[in-house]
């Protein structure tokens, strides 16, 4: 379900309040918002956005130059993922100047009457979406103008014919060359604008990349690719059941899911002190989810943190989770009779069905006395760390989530303790 966003009064008021606004010929007039916020062929000579650091000033005014250079506007030297390389790595490094690149690709994707360069423009705000998120000062604005444009390739295409008659009626000589922009190129409009609002509502929960390592071409590739093939990561169980249809028709459980759990085991995680309490390290576990999403199980790995902290995502960021939103209440109502908490899993769709006995068949291998002597990992703890990744509290009042916590503690410690999974053994 989409949140309504801010109404275009609001998103009016929040530029009029936040945009550096601009100045232009002999007596220095300033530009109006919608001149400010309209495709610019031009450079500009300071930021979008009011900031009193020198250093995103200059930095604004030459990542202006990498965002027309990637959508086809300025000339470069450098290939389109190099340019991309260069932007996404400046303002995931400068956190100052991820609002400035999310305004500037709103102002490019705005009355752009080349059809290629706005696609090209939406793909650059699709990777980015992949790297960082907005500030939550500008996240309203930047999800109220990607709302606008979920259904909207009609009315852009008519927008374009419209601003090239205007301009072919000053310029006849143009003629040629904006009909030639007017083509269609790439994806409908509306296919990047609903990938960029589901990531926009994924990113400003679980932040965007993490770890040391700065972006790369191969993080670059993939984040473009995910536009169409989406990920393994932040999927519906159906839809990750689809994808693998082709490589993997007899599966009845998601690849993704056995695979990094057998890992987890072949490199002896049923006997490691603190698995699934102590994090893998993130810039490999970023590396592995790179491969991953390729359908590779590296064979370089030794420290079994990695896949299980992999594992924790893939469940954590499900779209929706393992134990669907309807069954939660029963769930938390549940968390003391073995039977009922049994019961609630009878109750669930084939597919989570399976998938949660496939990961409570998996914990109960560690919930074994001979390996919590090991990984220190009981019952209670195990619970305690997956529980937050199979069931989600929708409620904001912190009271209630604390009070559920606890409640969906005890609910997974049940299956753990009381769920028959023996039929789990040898499925894939």
């Amino acid at each position: 379900t989409l949140r309504k966003p801010i109404s275009q009064s609001s998103m009016a008021d929040w530029a009029s309040k936040n945009l550096n606004m601009h100045t232009q010929g002999i007596f220095r007039r300033r530009i109006s918002i919608s001149n400010m916020l309209s495709w610019n062929g031009g450079s500009i000579k300071k930021p979008m956005l009011i900031t009193s650091n020198r250093t995103i000033k200059k930095e604004a005014c030459e990542m202006f130059k990498l965002v027309q250079s990637y959508m086809g506007d300025r000339h470069t030297r450098m290939d389109r993922n190099n340019v991309a390389l260069v932007t996404v790595t400046k303002c995931w490094s400068m956190q100052g100047l991820r609002d400035e690149l999310y305004i500037q690709l709103i102002r490019q994707t705005t009355d752009n009457t080349c059809y290629r360069s706005l696609a090209w423009g939406w793909e650059l705000m699709a990777i980015s979406l992949a790297f960082f998120s907005p500030s939550p000062k500008f996240q309203s604005y930047l999800e109220g103008y990607i709302y606008r444009h979920l259904d909207s390739d009609e009315n852009i295409a008519q927008r374009i014919k419209e601003l090239v008659d205007l301009k072919n009626k000053k310029n006849s000589k143009s003629r040629k060359k904006r009909k030639q922009n007017t083509e269609d190129e790439g994806l409908p409009i509306s296919t990047y604008a609903k990938y960029c609002y589901r990531k926009l509502q994924k990113v400003a929960i679980t932040g965007g990349k993490k770890g040391l390592r700065k972006p790369t071409v191969e993080e670059i590739t993939h984040a473009r690719n995910a536009i169409v093939t989406p990920s393994l990561f932040g999927s519906s169980l159906e839809e990750i059941m689809l994808r693998q249809q082709d490589m993997y028709p007899g599966n009845k459980l998601p690849w993704v899911q056995t695979q990094l759990s057998q890992q987890v085991l072949a490199l002896g995680g049923e006997q490691t002190e603190g698995i699934f309490r102590i994090p893998g390290d993130i810039d490999e576990v970023n590396a592995l989810k790179l491969q991953v999403d390729q359908w590779r199980i590296p064979s370089g790995l030794s420290d079994p943190n990695v896949p299980a902290s992999l594992l924790k995502l893939w469940y954590r960021e499900l779209e929706e989770p393992v134990i669907p939103q309807q069954f939660y209440k029963e769930c938390i109502s549940n968390y003391e009779n073995p039977d009922a908490a049994v019961a609630v899993v009878q109750l669930l769709p084939e597919l989570n069905r399976l998938v949660l006995c496939y990961l409570i068949h998996f914990l109960q291998i560690f919930a074994q006395p001979s390996n919590v002597g090991k990984t220190k990992m009981d019952v209670n703890n195990l619970a305690m760390v997956m529980a937050p990744n199979c069931l989600r509290c929708q409620s904001d009042d912190p009271r209630i989530i604390f009070e559920n916590t606890r409640k969906e503690m005890s609910f997974l410690r049940m299956l753990i303790v009381h769920l028959d999974t023996s039929f789990i053994k040898g499925l894939v």
